[in-house]
């Protein structure tokens, strides 16, 4: 009989046990599908041409959509890649691309709603890695020489 228990009890400690490994892979999956999406999101854009007096010529300005405005001033995390600014070391200031470094829009690979300036609170490595930072989203409809998401106040969620 005591066999028996002792074969029930480790049966049970091992269910219990799988059961939190799998809900907490569950729940690292949802937060790393919840950030990529996040990029979908920030996608619902057009664009206007619009004379620039500084320029001489009319510029692309964006025009967001209702759903993008309201995360104007939100905190939101977002999975992308870094594009260094300034060398490979820890920085404090880089872009997040939706793509890898080699697709990203500097690169002529995607359009400038895939990529954001990031400032953090503290210094990231680069990674050729996907990352999920979170931060305090603003949105540029005004400044040309600056890119149209900036993230605020960012901290490293997870690599």
């Amino acid at each position: 009989m005591k066999k028996y228990m002792t074969k029930i009890f480790f049966l049970g400690s091992f269910l219990i046990l799988g059961n939190v490994l799998l809900g907490q892979t569950d729940a690292s999956e949802e937060r790393e599908l919840q950030a990529a999406q996040m990029w979908y999101k920030l996608s619902k854009i057009t664009f206007k041409k619009v004379y620039d007096e500084f320029q001489g010529f009319k510029v692309d300005v964006p025009v967001f959509s209702e759903g993008v405005k309201k995360w104007d001033g939100q905190e939101i995390e977002i999975r992308g890649y870094i594009v260094p600014s300034q060398g490979y070391e820890g920085q404090t200031e880089f872009f997040l691309s939706a793509y890898p470094y080699n697709m990203c829009f500097f690169c002529g690979g995607a359009g400038p709603e895939t990529i954001m300036e990031v400032y953090t609170k503290e210094e990231i490595d680069y990674t050729a890695e996907a990352v999920i930072v979170k931060g305090v989203l603003r949105l540029n409809d005004t400044d040309i020489n600056r890119l149209i998401y900036a993230l605020e106040d960012v901290e490293l969620v997870e690599f």
